[in-house]
C-alpha cells in the first residue's frame, strides 16, 4: 500500500513511475482499481510533435527526481512501441461511472512482468453537457444591461419628463391656502355720513373630536362668551363629540359664536386649546342704532349676506372679493410660512360703498317724530316719506314700529319696510288722481261746478258724505277736494269713465313697483275695468278696492308737484368704488302724466284742503307757507276683508306755488281720521324739512277758493 500511494513531486501516478523505472507493472494495481471503483489510471496520449511547456529542455535533470530528461523520453518511446490496442487502452480517458459489475480479468500483456487483470471496457453513456460559462456570462450581462437601461430610463423620466409634475405634487402637499376676507362696503347718507359700516371682529369654532375635557372647556368659554348671550349648554353641546346632522360621520367643525370683539378673541386664543379656532370675522355696526333701519336692512351673522333693505338689494355691490394667500409651510415646529418658500398673494378687494339720498339728520328728525306720535296712538304701522319734488330723491323714509339690526324682534312681520311692503286702500288721497285725469281730459275746469246729492248708490252699495250735502247742492272742484266729498268725486269719475280712470291710475304708477331701490316691494293691486263689479264705479274713485303702498301714493303727489312729470323715486345717489371713483345708478324712469298747466291748476285746488273753512286738512297748514295736499281715511285689507281700525293719511307739498318737498304720512290706528291724525304729523315733518334745507316762505298769498260757487 505504501508503494501504491506513492506520488512523484510532479503529480505522476504510480504506473507512470513504474514505467519510468523500467516499464514494470505495479503489483498492487488490481487492488487499487477495486478501491477506485473499477477505474484505471491510463497514461495520457501525447502528440510527439507538440511542445509540452511542462517538460524540461534536453539534458536537463528533474530537480526532484534528479533523473535526466532523456530517460523520460526513452520511456515515452517504449510506450509508443506497444501494440496499438494496448496503446489505445492506455490512452483512453477514464470515465466516471456509477457502480457496475467487475469484468473478468484479462491476461496481462506479454511485455508486462506482472500480470494485472484488466477490467472490461466501460459502457459509454451520454451524460448531459455542462453549461457553458461564456454563455451564462453573456446572458447575465444582457440582463444586467437591460436592468440598467430600465432604471436609467425611469430616472430620465423622473428627472426630465415627470419632474415638474412630481415637484408640483410635492409642493401642493406643503401649500396652505389662507382666505383674506374682503371688507364689506359702507352705506352712507347723501352727505357722506356713515349709516352702517363693518368693523373687524372674531369668530370661534371648535373641533369636537379634539376636545379632551368638554366640561372644563365649556366653563372657560362661558366665562368669556356670556356677555354675547351664548348659553353654556349650547357651548357644551357643540364641543362634546357628536355626529353630524346626517348621522354618518363625526362632527369636526362647529361654530360657537360669531362677531365677538377682538379682545375677547385674544382671550380665547390665550387658552391655547388646539381644538379651538379663532379667526377674523366682521360685524356691521350702525352708529345711529336703529336709524333708517327699515332702509338699510341687516345682514346675516354668519356670512354677512344682506337679508333686507339696501344690504340685500345691493349685496353684490357691497360684498367685496375675498383674497387668497397661498404659502409654503413646514411640519411640527415649522408649521408656519417658510422663509423664501413658495408664496402667492391675491389681495382682497373691498366692497364698494353705497351713497343714499337719505339725509341722516332729517331721517332722525322724521323718524323720531313718527315714533313719538304713533306710540301713544297704538298704531299697528305708520310711515313717513320725504321726497325732493324736483329729483324725486328720498330725503327721509321712516317706518313704525322700528327695529334695530342688533336686536331684531321675534315677530318677523315687523321686520320690514312699511313704506314699500305694506299695502292698504288709499282712500281719499286717491281723489287727486280722479281730478287730475278729468282736468287733463277736459272733463272739468278749475271753475266747474258739480251737483252733489246727499248720497249715491252704485250696485248694492250706497255712498255718502260726512257731513252729507243736501240733494242738488252745487260744489266747486276745490270744495269737493276740501271736504273730501265722496258723492262729488264719484260724479266726476262717472264723466271720466272707468277706462280713462284706469289709464291714469297706471300712468301715475299704481299697480306696479316704483323701483325705489328696496327688495320685497309690493306692486299693490289695480283692478282692470273688465273686472269691475256693480259697486266698483263708486268704490274705486274714492280709493276703496285699490291696494297701494305709501311710496306709490307719495310718487303720485310727487308727479303733481313736478308739473305733471312722473319721475321714478330713488334711494341711491351713487356707488363709490374702493379707489374712490363714483358711478351713478341707472337713470330714473320718467313719463309725462299731466301737462304743467294742469298740474299747476290741480295744486291750486289742493291748497283749499288746508285753507278753506271746514276743510279736512287745516291742521296741516304751516304759517308763512302755501301747502297743497289731501287727507285720506280708509281700511286695511286683511284675509279677504278689512282689519279693524282706520288707515289715515295726509300727503302734501310745499311751497305749493313752487314745490320743493313732498311729505307723505300714513298710519293704521284704532280710530281717527286723516285730518286729525296724519295732518298734524305732516305739519311737523314738513316744517322740519323746510327749515333744515333753508326754504323760506315765499310771501305770496294763497288763492281765493270757495267750496260752493
Amino acid at each position: 500500500m505504501s508503494e501504491a500511494k506513492r506520488f512523484t513531486p510532479r503529480g505522476r501516478s504510480v504506473r507512470d513511475a513504474s514505467v519510468e523505472a523500467g516499464g514494470r507493472g505495479d503489483p498492487f494495481r488490481p487492488a487499487l482499481e477495486v478501491i477506485q471503483g473499477g477505474r484505471s489510471e491510463q497514461p495520457r496520449r501525447t502528440d510527439p510533435t507538440r511542445k509540452d511547456p511542462t517538460r524540461a529542455e534536453p539534458n536537463r535533470k528533474d530537480p526532484v527526481r534528479k533523473e535526466p530528461v532523456r530517460s523520460i523520453r526513452r520511456n515515452a518511446q517504449k510506450s509508443a512501441e506497444e501494440p496499438p490496442r494496448q496503446r489505445r487502452a492506455a490512452a483512453a480517458p477514464a470515465k466516471r461511472l456509477g457502480p457496475r459489475k467487475s469484468p473478468p480479468l484479462r491476461k496481462p500483456h506479454k511485455q508486462s512482468r506482472v500480470t494485472v487483470p484488466r477490467l472490461a471496457r466501460p459502457i459509454r453513456t451520454s451524460l448531459p453537457k455542462l453549461a457553458e460559462p461564456r454563455r451564462r456570462l453573456r446572458l447575465a450581462t444582457v440582463i444586467a444591461l437591460a436592468m440598467f437601461v430600465v432604471i436609467g430610463g425611469r430616472l430620465v423620466q423622473l428627472q426630465l419628463t415627470d419632474a415638474s409634475a412630481y415637484a408640483a405634487a410635492g409642493l401642493k402637499d406643503r401649500l396652505v391656502p389662507a382666505v383674506l376676507p374682503a371688507a364689506r362696503g359702507s352705506i352712507l347718507d347723501r352727505n357722506g355720513k356713515i349709516l352702517v359700516h363693518s368693523i373687524e371682529t372674531r369668530y370661534v369654532a371648535a373641533d369636537p373630536m379634539a376636545v379632551k375635557d368638554p366640561e372644563a372647556l365649556a366653563d372657560k368659554l362661558f366665562a368669556i362668551l356670556d356677555k354675547y348671550g351664548v348659553p353654556r349648554s349650547d357651548i357644551l353641546r357643540k364641543i362634546t363629540p357628536h355626529k353630524t346632522a346626517d348621522g354618518r360621520t363625526n362632527a369636526r367643525f362647529e361654530y360657537l359664536v360669531h362677531q365677538i370683539d377682538v379682545a375677547d378673541g385674544d382671550r380665547i386664543e390665550a387658552l391655547r386649546v388646539g381644538a379651538l379656532k379663532v379667526a377674523r370675522d366682521e360685524r356691521r355696526e350702525i352708529p345711529g342704532y336703529d336709524l333708517a333701519s327699515n332702509v338699510i336692512g341687516f345682514t346675516s351673522r354668519t356670512d354677512l349676506s344682506g337679508q333686507m333693505g339696501i344690504e340685500q338689494q345691493y349685496d353684490s355691490v357691497l360684498r367685496g372679493v375675498d383674497g387668497l394667500h397661498i404659502y409654503e409651510h413646514g411640519e411640527g415646529d415649522l408649521d408656519k410660512p417658510l422663509p423664501y418658500g413658495y408664496e402667492e398673494l391675491k389681495p382682497a378687494r373691498p366692497g364698494s360703498s353705497v351713497e343714499l339720498t337719505i339725509d341722516a339728520d332729517l331721517q332722525y328728525s322724521v323718524q323720531s317724530a313718527l315714533g313719538e306720535r304713533m306710540g301713544p296712538l297704538k298704531a299697528d304701522f305708520a310711515t313717513a316719506i320725504v321726497l325732493d319734488a324736483r329729483t324725486m330723491e328720498v330725503m327721509a323714509m321712516a317706518s313704525y314700529p322700528g327695529f334695530a339690526a342688533a336686536a331684531l324682534p321675534s315677530d318677523k312681520d315687523l321686520i320690514k319696510d312699511q313704506c314699500t311692503a305694506t299695502v292698504f286702500d288709499p282712500g281719499s288721497i286717491h281723489k287727486a288722481i280722479v281730478m287730475g285725469a278729468a282736468l287733463q281730459e277736459g272733463i272739468i275746469t278749475p271753475t266747474t261746478a258739480v251737483t252733489v246729492n246727499s248720497k249715491v248708490k252704485k250696485g248694492d252699495t250706497t255712498y255718502t258724505d260726512h257731513p252729507p250735502q243736501k240733494d242738488g247742492t252745487p260744489m266747486t272742484i276745490p270744495g269737493i277736494l276740501a271736504l273730501s266729498s265722496n258723492v262729488g268725486t264719484i260724479a266726476v269719475a262717472d264723466r271720466l269713465g272707468k277706462d280713462k280712470l284706469y289709464e291714469y291710475q297706471k300712468k301715475f304708477g299704481l299697480g306696479s313697483r316704483t323701483g325705489v331701490g328696496l327688495p320685497n316691494e309690493s306692486p299693490g293691486q289695480l283692478l282692470p275695468p273688465n273686472q269691475w263689479s256693480g259697486s266698483s264705479p263708486g268704490s274705486i274713485p274714492i280709493g276703496n278696492g285699490v291696494a297701494t303702498t305709501a311710496m306709490q301714493m307719495a310718487a303720485v303727489y310727487g308727479t303733481i308737484a313736478n308739473d305733471g312729470l312722473y319721475v321714478q323715486p330713488t334711494l341711491v345717489r351713487k356707488i363709490i368704488s374702493p379707489d374712490g371713483s363714483a358711478s351713478k345708478p341707472p337713470a330714473q324712469q320718467t313719463r309725462r302724466v299731466l301737462d304743467p298747466k294742469v298740474a299747476q291748476e290741480l295744486r291750486v285746488m289742493l291748497e283749499g284742503v288746508t285753507t278753506l273753512d271746514d276743510a279736512t286738512g287745516r291742521q296741516a297748514a304751516i304759517p308763512g307757507y302755501r301747502i297743497a295736499g289731501k287727507t285720506g281715511t280708509s281700511k286695511m285689507p286683511q284675509n279677504g276683508g278689512y282689519a279693524p281700525g282706520e288707515v289715515v293719511s295726509f300727503i302734501g307739498m310745499a311751497p305749493a306755488e313752487a314745490p320743493r318737498y313732498v311729505v307723505a304720512v300714513t298710519a293704521h290706528v284704532p280710530g281717527g281720521a286723516g285730518g286729525s291724525v296724519a295732518a298734524p304729523a305732516f305739519k311737523e315733518m314738513m316744517a322740519l324739512t323746510l327749515s333744515s334745507f333753508g326754504v323760506t316762505p315765499t310771501g305770496t298769498e294763497p288763492p281765493k277758493l270757495s267750496i260752493y260757487p
